[in-house]
């Protein structure tokens, strides 16, 4: 649904706070639901009956990478069903994991982390943008 929770794993709180501010600012009203590891946000993600609106997840993150996590759900059977939309948004952007991001996993985008706030502001739009406005399986 796309009035659904936004799912952010992200172990830094400095850029959590940016993420958050930046939503507010281009007047995003999807609760958000903030996770510092995978292994958090995949206890939530397979005992909740929400519907993710969409999942933001770094790539580098404390116990289990976001590139493992992302396995993890894509191994969960009910999860895999929910088709949320799954998208790395990190500092670690480099070819390798890119590459593995898209032939090893479902994922539907990989976004480098921006330095400047408006930036940063202006890329969640482009991406809330298209989110809500594609079709996907759970489209209502």
């Amino acid at each position: 649904m796309k009035s659904g929770p936004i799912i952010i794993i992200e172990d830094d709180v400095d850029d959590q706070q940016l993420f958050i501010q930046a939503l507010k600012e281009i007047n995003i009203s999807n609760p958000v639901r903030w996770f510092r590891n995978g292994r958090e946000a995949f206890e939530y993600l397979a005992s909740t009956s929400d519907q993710p609106f969409i999942i933001f997840c770094d790539v580098n993150l404390p116990g289990q990478k976001g590139t493992e996590f992302k396995k993890q759900i894509d191994e969960h059977k009910e999860l895999r069903k929910k088709s949320i939309p799954f998208l790395f948004y990190s500092t670690s952007a480099d070819q390798a994991t890119v590459n593995e991001a898209y032939t090893e996993m479902t994922v539907q985008g990989f976004f480098k982390k921006q330095d400047d706030f408006s930036d940063i502001r202006n890329q969640l739009k482009v991406i809330v943008d298209y989110w809500m406005t594609c079709r996907h399986p759970n489209t209502h």
